[in-house]
């Protein structure tokens, strides 16, 4: 830590631009994730990657090159092949004389630079630029994925493919069809796959309608349309989903479900691949897990301070249930990883029963539900207590046994995390009342419930100060206290966000703690409304009220919030 003080770090604390309280909490956030400082400054927002990577490149004595202003010349590009700049994620940026500048994020790799110098047989000088501008770079100035662009194989695919009936679709399960046809879906398929990697894609959709076919990305929550394909291509494109995820290729009636392996560029990423028959044929979903997102920590989710100290102290403790609640795809499982990151240690027992296991978690025990050998949760939970567990995941808590068993799992001295899908905090109560557990027995097991939800972040490139209509600050009730010290951001739209104005998401949460008094309500069968008027008279933030925190501090919208959250009355 010391060797990074007189580095970089010390010209970004010289500079104002961090303290060195947020130097020790990336080191930390860097050494729990084994990932950079530099990379863990970024990630919990202290600095900007230019920031740092301007210090990094002064440190290094070294050019440091913004591309978002920079121009790289299309006779550069040619001079180095794509499938190198893509794999050590490096650009020629200039040829002075012979001599090459090739930009990369790493001044300690030598061992790229001389493979560099040994593959282009040329004098190789470097140049700093932040990893994520390189790579939006090479995707925008190669346009192309190994020689071929997206819309010149979806054009190669239409006009050659043949009309692939039924009996086609079963022949081509052994790949053997004609090569005319098989080979731009092969490519077309493995394009879909890459080009959503790039795109930061959470799922690629493909959706059959009575004329068309439709391709959509989920891009930080949000659906957006790629391609439109011939109807009469959906049965080629679905065969070669079902091939590469072990489908059944014959059955067309009822839903599937799959997984996918691939790699692309240097990421290892797995696929979980859902199929069910709709009116104009089978839609298939295809979800993408990269691995690098659980390597988050508690401090990266979006906490505020009070509620990270609150929920710091919380998954430190001995035993009882703590709960995360909310719809899929609203961060849950990061959230409930992030934790058991921060508790998984060599003196600690972890064991977790999930549905499906969606990431490999190193240290920690996994167990998948298998319903068709009635290993559901409620019976990993009973096995699992005979080893002896200090800490329990239950994936989620979906019917009275398995709530029954994480009950009695925390009030015999066991941490239990688990997940509801309810729409805040205190609905979860009642919840698990509905579902069979006795009011007494909730207030003695549960210790914490919290909420949560994802807005898209404003992107870091393009986003700008602005000065919010005054309608908007009256609709999402902005007081003049709140006015002096908020920093209103807005993303003009630019090449890295697709134009959107937005990258990356964050969590808000409504953190509920139980009390002694929140108890003695449920004792009394309080409803979920005067539970939760209780609970923001002792200080929780709600959900709508955490989501405007964020808005206020420049990190999102109005747009956002009222996407993602709901004004009720106590918020008024």
């Amino acid at each position: 830590m010391g060797d990074e003080l007189k580095g970089f770090a010390k010209i970004l604390i010289d500079r104002k631009v961090i303290t060195k309280e947020m130097f020790v909490d990336a080191a930390q956030t860097a050494k729990t994730t084994s990932g950079e400082v530099s990379e863990a400054l970024v990630k919990l927002g202290y600095a900007t990657d230019v920031e740092v990577m301007k210090a990094v490149a002064e440190v290094n004595q070294l050019d440091f090159v913004d591309l978002t202003k920079a121009e790289v010349s299309d006779e550069v590009i040619e001079l180095m092949p794509e499938s190198v700049a893509r794999e050590n994620v490096v650009l020629p940026f200039e040829d002075d004389a012979g001599q090459l500048t090739v930009l990369i994020s790493n001044p300690g790799d030598v061992d790229t630079m001389e493979k560099l110098r040994f593959i282009l047989n040329r004098d190789i000088k470097i140049a700093l630029a932040p990893r994520a501008h390189i790579l939006e770079s090479i995707n925008r100035l190669y346009g192309q994925i190994e020689g071929e662009s997206a819309d010149s194989i979806l054009q190669e695919f239409t006009d050659t493919a043949i009309d692939f009936t039924e009996t086609v679709e079963e022949d081509m399960a052994g790949e053997e069809s004609s090569d005319e046809g098989s080979a731009p879906i092969v490519r077309l398929v493995n394009l879909m796959i890459t080009e959503a990697v790039q795109l930061r894609a959470s799922d690629i959709h493909v959706e059959p309608f009575e004329e068309r076919v439709r391709i959509r990305y989920r891009i930080d929550g949000v659906l957006h349309e790629r391609d439109k394909l011939p109807r009469r291509q959906l049965a080629a494109v679905l065969s070669r989903i079902k091939i590469l995820s072990g489908i059944d290729i014959a059955e067309r009636r009822r839903p599937q479900d799959g997984r996918i392996k691939v790699t692309v560029g240097d990421k290892e990423l797995d696929l979980r691949v859902s199929i069910i028959p709709t009116n104009h044929g089978q839609s298939a979903v295809m979800r993408l897990l990269d691995k690098d997102s659980i390597k988050v920590g508690v401090r990266q989710l979006g906490f505020s301070e009070e509620n990270f100290m609150e929920f710091q102290k919380l998954i430190r403790r001995p035993n009882g249930i703590i709960l995360v609640t909310g719809p899929t795809g609203s961060g849950k499982t990061t959230t409930l990883y992030a934790a058991l990151n921060a508790l998984n240690r060599p003196d600690r027992k972890i064991i977790t029963a999930e549905d499906p296991v969606e990431y490999y978690l190193p240290g920690i025990n996994q167990v998948q539900v298998r319903h068709k050998i009635g290993l559901d949760f409620a019976r990993i939970i009973r096995s699992m207590l005979r080893q002896a567990p200090n800490i329990i995941l239950v994936g989620e808590m979906r019917d009275a046994e398995t709530v029954s068993m994480g009950v009695q799992a925390s009030l015999t001295g066991h941490l239990v995390f688990s997940t509801l899908h309810t729409n805040d905090a205190p609905s979860a109560i009642t919840r698990m009342v509905d579902m069979g557990v006795p009011g007494y027995l909730v207030a003695s097991s549960v210790v914490s419930i919290l909420a949560q939800r994802l807005v898209r972040t404003i992107c870091p490139k393009c986003r700008a100060r602005y000065t919010p209509p005054e309608r908007d600050i009256v609709e999402f009730g902005i007081t003049e206290e709140q006015l002096k010290d908020a920093k209103f951001m807005k993303g003009r739209g630019c090449n890295s966000c697709q134009k959107t104005g937005y990258k990356g998401r964050i969590a808000v949460f409504e953190m509920m703690m139980l009390d002694s008094n929140v108890r003695e309500l449920i004792f009394a069968n309080a409803t979920t409304a005067e539970i939760r008027k209780y609970a923001i008279s002792r200080g929780m933030k709600t959900l709508y009220q955490d989501a405007i925190r964020k808005v206020l501090a420049g990190y999102s919208t109005f747009e956002e919030v009222a996407r993602v959250t709901k004004k009720t009355e106590q918020d008024a």
